[in-house]
């Protein structure tokens, strides 16, 4: 079956997983049968779907209308031969029960069409076995999304023992139709990818604390200012539900042995039934003060342990070809909102010193946790990117940022971290200041277009983790400060012109860096603010003085002191953007302008741009430069062009001589 052959998804399931990748299917244009055992379990689900459609419409992530005809395509069922008979792809969310789920696969393999493609989202249990509920294993795999599958880009596809390729792409090119990132995984291992990294991370955390090697503080502290994740390891045990985290390692311990025996401390607050925030009660106390993660409690020794641990699996799951270095890190940046993945976090820390570590633990406490798997060697001296760490020569290789070169003389600078809303972390802004070294040493580039990946966010702010770790005290506060000040301001002093292409959310930090582009093109769906004041700061990479050179102090004060949000067409107003597109004309009216500027006369745009910065401050200085710069460009080749391109009646070329 190809993609274009999918008209009908059936989802099995309507609990938050199922109704969540039914209202996806739906958004995507596909007609969604929803089913579950009885009418009442059917009904919720499709009410909280209405009920997020609305709530994207009310945010104006879609329009009202396109949330009406989404909803106007689930069909609610509860029997399920009607649910499948005339389906073309089966998605089934049910409970992560080996005996419940084959036992519906078994009925929907007698209903369901010959040719209909089969999926279980299960996060854990092996798609192998589930499939052989089925006479067509070659239609079946796995199709992991995360929660909430509204939000979240990832979804494993999963080959089990018997999966065809024709499944793998058809299921692949299906999540990528859904608006999502498809990360192949090639062999049916327990936990995947995500839960293979994540869950025997959780794990060791917590035998660290058992064991009396460090304090969860420690820990915590560790994980979430040293080694900057989005929470402490049992922050996010605690906000998972430390049952789901158990139950996983617990079938991973029964499928692969000791080496994944639960921690007893998560046994304990699994049979307490302190399952973390959804109980009130976990490894924190959500009825006191919460996650209250230290961050000045950092150990060297936690980390490394940590690491260790992290890095064997990483080498088990590369060395036995169930995925890439690349692939593991996308999973674990989309699904666990990692700033960076686990193969590059262990190989820049050096897989030697993790290698050394990993086997001292393993000789010192005899547990098979810390047994290296045979892979692990093999990649201490090359990498697990290889001895090139991923770079090919003359590049620069960037976690945070995309480099393109879309023709037109053009250099396009993206933003790459949409799993945490393209926020600005320190890695970030070091990368933009080496990318623009590579730009401004391009003679080919003539124009910068920045621009934010995935349509929800510019950049919605700072990653206040990264800023946490590098700027907590005052002193360092003050320098991260001025190390923003200082890159940012470089695209306003670029002798290029540089657009800023905004689409989503353009807040604090991110607006600050809109700020210093030249122009800004912006989608219906944008919108901008400076929400310092509400977390008591203030803006601390050039807002204070940029935004009013824009929009005058009056406008500025505004939208600093209320914090308020405000949409593209009221920030044109302002003079902030310079235009406003609709999100389907975005990309090509961006390049466009940004191409337009790019193609204008190189001589005459350096010093025009350096004329109006310097006189905006003292008006003699600025008509100096002018002056200057007036008599530069008169004699260049450049003029030449330009008048015999205008008496031609012809569009100029220039050449910046």
């Amino acid at each position: 079956m190809e993609l274009d052959e999918v008209n009908t998804i059936t989802v099995l399931g309507a609990g938050n997983m199922g109704h969540g990748i039914a209202e996806v299917a739906a958004m995507a244009g596909y007609d969604v049968n929803l089913r579950d055992i009885n009418d009442e379990l059917v009904q919720d689900g499709y009410e909280k779907i209405e009920w997020s459609l609305n709530k994207l419409a009310e945010k104006e992530a879609i329009t009202q209308e396109d949330a009406d005809a989404a909803f106007d395509r689930i069909t609610p069922i509860v029997d399920l031969e009607e649910a499948v008979e005339s389906t073309d792809f089966v998605v089934e969310a049910i409970v992560e029960r080996m005996d419940i789920k084959k036992d519906v696969w078994g009925d929907v393999d007698e209903y369901a069409p010959e040719d209909a493609v089969f999926a279980t989202n299960t996060s854990s249990l092996s798609i192998s076995e589930i499939a052989t509920a089925t006479d067509r294993e070659d239609q079946f795999c796995g199709m992991h999304f995360f929660n909430p599958p509204v939000r979240m880009d990832l979804v494993e596809v999963i080959s089990g023992a018997n999966t065809s390729e024709e499944t793998m792409d058809l299921t692949a090119d299906l999540a990528e139709a859904m608006g999502k990132t498809p990360v192949r995984v090639r062999k049916d291992v327990p936990g995947f990818i995500v839960n293979r990294i994540l869950v025997p991370l959780m794990n060791e955390a917590a035998w660290l604390v058992h064991d009396g090697t460090a304090t969860m503080e420690e820990v915590d502290s560790t994980t979430k200012f040293d080694l900057g994740l989005p929470m402490g390891s049992f922050e996010l045990a605690d906000y998972v539900g430390i049952d789901v985290g158990y139950h996983v390692l617990d079938y991973m311990h029964e499928a692969l042995g000791d080496r994944y025996e639960p921690c007893p401390l998560m046994v304990e607050k699994v049979e307490a039934e302190e399952f973390g925030q959804k109980s009130g009660k976990g490894f924190y106390d959500y009825e006191g003060d919460g996650a209250d993660v230290p961050m000045d409690e950092t150990d060297d020794e936690v980390k490394e342990r940590l690491l260790a641990v992290l890095a064997n699996e990483v080498s088990y799951l590369i060395g036995d070809d169930v995925a890439s270095a690349s692939e593991i890190d996308t999973a674990v940046k989309l699904g666990g909102r990692w700033p960076k993945g686990p193969a590059k976090i262990t190989d820049e820390y050096g897989l030697d010193k993790l290698y050394s570590a990993l086997t001292s633990a393993y000789e010192e406490t005899e547990h098979p946790r810390y047994e290296p798997f045979d892979a692990f060697e093999s990649f201490v001296d090359e990498g697990f990117y290889g001895d090139a760490g991923g770079e090919e020569e003359g590049t620069v290789d960037f976690d945070t940022l995309e480099l393109h070169y879309p023709g037109d003389k053009v250099g396009h600078i993206e933003l790459s971290r949409p799993q945490q809303m393209n926020s600005i972390s320190l890695e970030l802004i070091e990368e933009l200041d080496a990318a623009l070294d590579i730009l401004e040493d391009d003679d080919e580039v003539r124009g910068i277009l920045l621009s934010g990946a995935g349509d929800k966010a510019f950049s919605a702010g700072a990653d206040f983790m990264s800023i946490a770790g590098g700027g907590a005290d005052p002193l360092g506060a003050v320098e991260l400060s001025k190390f923003g000040q200082e890159t940012f301001g470089r695209l306003q002093d670029t002798e290029m012109p540089v657009v800023a292409a905004i689409d989503g959310y353009c807040l604090g930090g991110g607006m600050e860096l809109a700020t210093c582009a030249d122009m800004r093109i912006a989608t219906t769906r944008s919108n901008f603010g400076q929400p310092e004041f509400k977390l008591g700061l203030l803006p601390g990479w050039g807002g204070t003085q940029r935004l009013q050179r824009i929009v005058g102090m009056g406008r500025a004060k505004e939208i600093i002191f209320t914090c308020d949000h405000f949409d593209a067409e009221t920030m044109a107003d302002f003079g902030f953007v310079n235009e406003v597109v609709e999100p389907g004309d975005f990309e090509d009216a961006a390049h466009e302008l940004a191409a337009k500027l790019a193609g204008g006369p190189p001589i005459a745009m350096r010093y025009t741009k350096r004329a109006m910065e310097q006189g905006w401050d003292d008006t003699d200085a600025g008509l100096e430069i002018e002056s200057m710069g007036f008599g530069h460009v008169v004699g260049t080749d450049d003029v030449h062009e330009g008048i015999n391109a205008f008496f031609g009646d012809d569009d100029p070329e220039f050449e910046g001589k």
